[in-house]
């Protein structure tokens, strides 16, 4: 595959190109995610955030009932779809035709956000790992998939961080996941080499660095680099304290080839992918 092709995929019979990369707002409709400002709850304080990252441009709505942090507490089916239901009740009040992606790396918890809520593209974590299910179920559903890298589970992912080149690693790994994915019908696959899980924050600077290498998969690459570990780590902060940090490090990403930029602070986002397209028309 030609690394400098413009991957497009299919959105819910909507084309996303990704010509100019897409900025995906996060949503976090739960108790304990890792950044306390992107949590809400509540109809109103939801409504106000959709309606906020619709106004600021975002291109995508990413909505997750579960935390993935470390120590996060275990959540049922049951509670992770209500939290998610709640979420995007308010989300096609506020805005019908947003696309919408579900973080979920349930099968189950998928498939009704799909059927009942149209939403178009799972974000799995799992990346297949956590569900056997789940890439039958994406087939089924004919939606898009967002697969990540990531090793064990969030609890045990800080302990299998050894690799012989992380790079490379993942993206044979990757690699390896998108031909099982298409020999099961699914076609629309997007790509997150997983900063922060089950990377160290070196390792998570080398896949930052090596990003444009991803893009020979042909699928569009999405960097997650949000307020992480490998931001406030380094500069001895907190996660809210990491806005000009995740800034500078998207610019990065967009300049190594990122398509989809996964975000909490969307115009932050907008502003820089407007910036960089400005820099790559100028040459």
């Amino acid at each position: 595959m030609n690394p400098h092709i413009t991957p497009s995929i299919n959105a819910g019979g909507r084309l996303l190109s990704f010509d100019v990369p897409k900025v995906m707002g996060i949503l976090n409709v739960t108790p304990d995610s890792f950044y306390s400002g992107s949590r809400v709850s509540g109809s109103k304080a939801i409504a106000e955030r959709v309606a906020g990252m619709r106004e600021e441009g975002a291109d995508i709505l990413d909505i997750g009932g579960y935390s993935s942090r470390p120590g996060a507490e275990e959540v049922s089916p049951e509670e992770e779809y209500s939290r998610l239901a709640s979420g995007l009740e308010v989300v096609r009040s506020v805005w019908q035709e947003a696309i919408v992606s579900v973080d979920t790396f349930r099968a189950e918890v998928a498939r009704r956000c799909v059927e009942e809520w149209g939403v178009s593209i799972v974000n799995d974590i799992g990346g297949g790992t956590l569900d056997p299910a789940m890439w039958d179920t994406v087939a089924d559903l004919r939606v898009a998939y967002v697969l990540m890298h990531m090793r064990g589970t969030p609890k045990t992912m800080g302990t299998l961080t050894d690799y012989n080149d992380v790079s490379a690693d993942t993206l044979t790994d990757l690699a390896f996941r998108i031909s099982e994915l298409r020999s099961k019908g699914v076609s629309d696959v997007i790509i997150d080499p997983g900063f922060g899980f089950a990377k160290t924050v070196e390792q998570n600077y080398r896949l930052l660095a090596d990003l444009r290498e991803f893009r020979i998969t042909g699928a569009p690459v999405l960097a997650g680099i949000s307020r992480k570990t490998m931001i406030w780590k380094p500069l001895g902060i907190t996660p809210a304290e990491a806005a000009n940090g995740t800034t500078a490090l998207n610019t990065v990403a967009l300049l190594n080839g990122a398509d989809i930029l996964r975000v909490h602070d969307v115009r932050n986002a907008v502003e820089t992918v407007k910036l960089m397209e400005l820099l790559k028309n100028d040459k």
